[in-house]
């Protein structure tokens, strides 16, 4: 009997972070943008790019893993968009002197500690839910 097991999708692995940084960083001082590249600016145009991304998915409902049913130009169009709000978050973050992979990796070991396997397994709680299901535990006899 045979598994139906689906493809693990997997970016490529030719950019880094720090290559997009340094992409970008380029692209804006080729054309004297650095001047308006403000951490406010950019976060500005940062939520208008996820505003963007957005109308993509408004009016669709639930879409479905793998986006069955898009058209290759949908899809196209959703990867620009993908790419402007990374684009401008790696930027937001170069202005902001934060180091974005690394700050990317602790916080994955704080969401660790906020959400314990055995405690967010199968559900979809904010962890605040676990400390207070903590804190009456402790108040129990």
């Amino acid at each position: 009997m045979e598994e139906n097991k689906e493809q693990v999708f997997t970016f490529s692995t030719g950019l880094s972070l720090e290559d997009i940084r340094v992409k970008q960083a380029k692209f804006a001082a080729d054309r004297d943008w650095d001047k308006y590249h403000t951490p406010r600016n950019l976060l500005l145009a940062l939520v208008g790019e996820v505003g963007e991304l957005s109308e993509l998915f408004q009016w669709r409902g639930e879409v479905k893993d793998g986006l069955p049913g898009w058209t290759s130009a949908e899809r196209e169009h959703l990867g620009q968009e993908l790419s402007d709000v990374l684009i401008y978050l790696v930027r937001l973050a170069e202005r902001c002197h934060i180091d974005l992979p690394s700050a990317v990796l602790d916080k994955m070991v704080l969401n660790g500690q906020k959400y314990p396997v055995n405690r967010a397994h199968g559900s979809s709680l904010k962890y605040t839910s676990f400390v207070e299901e903590t804190a009456a535990q402790s108040k129990e006899p």
